[in-house]
Order: C-alpha cells, then sequence, then structure tokens
C-alpha cells in the first residue's frame, strides 16, 4: 500500500502522509514516495501542502527500528536529509500542514517547507541527542534560523519541546487553525501563493537562500555517520523500542 496520498488540486500538489499505523514515522519507502512525488513535478510550476491523513498526526520522526539498523554507510547517503534538501529547493513555495506532534525528522520536514501552519495539538521537538544521535537532517541550522539560535540550543541541547502557542510566538508557525480547518486554510494560502507571478515566486525564493548561513549538510552527515557507529547509539535505541513496545 501507498505511504502518501498525492493528488492536484489546481495549482497544488497535496502530499498527504498516510502511515497512520506508525504515527507517520519516516522509513525509506515513505522517503521514497516522496521523493518520487517531488519528482513528478520537478520544473512544474505548483505550491506543495504536505499534510497527514490522518487527524491529530504529523510526523513522529524516523522510524527508529529501521534506524537502529543504519551504519555509516547510511549516514553519510543522507536518507533523510537530501529528501529535505530537495524539498526545500522545490521551486516554488512549499507548505506543511501539522495537527499533532513533529517530532525529529517530522520537525525537521515541517522546518524544510516554506510555510508552517499548524492545530492546537501540534508540537515541536528535537530529541535525537537522548538516541545517541543528532539532529542530521537540517535542524541544527533550519532551527536556528527559524526561532534563533537561544531557543534551538534549547530544543537540541536540552531537547526542550514546544507546543503550539509557544511554537505561534516563537515564529516556528505561521498560523494557527482549528484542527477541522487546517487542510482547508492551508489549501486557501496555497491558492493565494499561487495567484502570484511564478517567476516571481521562483526568483524570491533563490534569493531568499542567499542568505542561508554555510551549509552544515556534509559536517552533519559526517558526524552522523560516527554516531550510527556508537555502542550507545544501539543501546539507547534498544531503550526506546523496549519502552514503546511495553506501552502497546
Amino acid at each position: 500500500m501507498s505511504l502518501l496520498d498525492v493528488r492536484r488540486d489546481g495549482d497544488l500538489l497535496l502530499m498527504g502522509l498516510a502511515r497512520p499505523e506508525k504515527h507517520n514515522a519516516l522509513d525509506l519507502s515513505m522517503v521514497e514516495e516522496i521523493h518520487a512525488a517531488l519528482d513528478s513535478v520537478r520544473g512544474t510550476p505548483c505550491v506543495i501542502v504536505i499534510h497527514s491523513t490522518t487527524p491529530e498526526m504529523f510526523v513522529s520522526g524516523a522510524d527508529i527500528a529501521e534506524l537502529r539498523r543504519r551504519t555509516s554507510r547510511d549516514a553519510l547517503s543522507g536518507i533523510n536529509a537530501e529528501l529535505f534538501e530537495k524539498l526545500s529547493k522545490h521551486r516554488w513555495p512549499t507548505i506543511a500542514a501539522v495537527d499533532g506532534p513533529a517530532i525529529g525528522g517530522g520537525c525537521e520536514l515541517a522546518l524544510a517547507c516554506d510555510f508552517r501552519l499548524a492545530t492546537p495539538r501540534a508540537r515541536f521537538g528535537q530529541p535525537e541527542p537522548q538516541l545517541g544521535i543528532l539532529a542530521g537532517a537540517g535542524a541544527n541550522w533550519r532551527l536556528a534560523q527559524a526561532v534563533g539560535l537561544p531557543l534551538a540550543r534549547r530544543m537540541l541541547l536540552a531537547g526542550e519541546f514546544l507546543d503550539a502557542h509557544q511554537a505561534l510566538e516563537a515564529g516556528l508557525v505561521d498560523r494557527l487553525h482549528s484542527p477541522d480547518e487546517l487542510l482547508g486554510a492551508a489549501i486557501e494560502y496555497g491558492r493565494r501563493i499561487a495567484r502570484a507571478s511564478w517567476q516571481a515566486l521562483e526568483l524570491t525564493k533563490l534569493a531568499l537562500r542567499v542568505g542561508r548561513p554555510n551549509a552544515t549538510l556534509e559536517f552533519d552527515l559526517a558526524a552522523q555517520a560516527v554516531l550510527f557507529e556508537s555502542d550507545e547509539k544501539v543501546t539507547r535505541m534498544d531503550a526506546f523500542l523496549e519502552k514503546k513496545t511495553r506501552r502497546g
């Protein structure tokens, strides 16, 4: 079964994340499907809206069981990092509609989008160091760019989470909507954007990227490769998976 519900709505491409039994955790299959969806509109002017097909859910993070098996070679291949780079480089604006937890890779996925709309049920966090790894798919610089370095440090180093209202106040979220209104609001916002000149939107997005700091992607991948081979990563992820199993 497909893990992604993709459909066109005029000038919009809607990507519905559809892995509810795993809280939309990003595994390799879902990553490949998102790549394929992005490739399908390469060069086609459209606003992308990423959402969950299941209420009260966005992306709980990477699939820890799969992540636990990954090696330094996998880290250096940048499985999630390359996907989020491709998403961020979509030539026209992108919107994340967040209803529920956006944790780890889920937060990084939202950060890779140009806009983040959310419900009061949204929650954001980067707990990777608790699992013996780092946020190697963009959060180490995108989060600081979005909320400022002091708060980014608290989230990345101290494991602080933001609820929806805190995220709105910090600038991580652009707007809050009720759960029943979120997807419709994201679609309407996308249509509003699409009324502008596609060429002007594309060049403005390129201009905004000029302000990006020196890319840390290469360092992130190298550091993650070291951490993926550590005994502590295995121990911490085993403990996470055991705890998850006990919770049912």
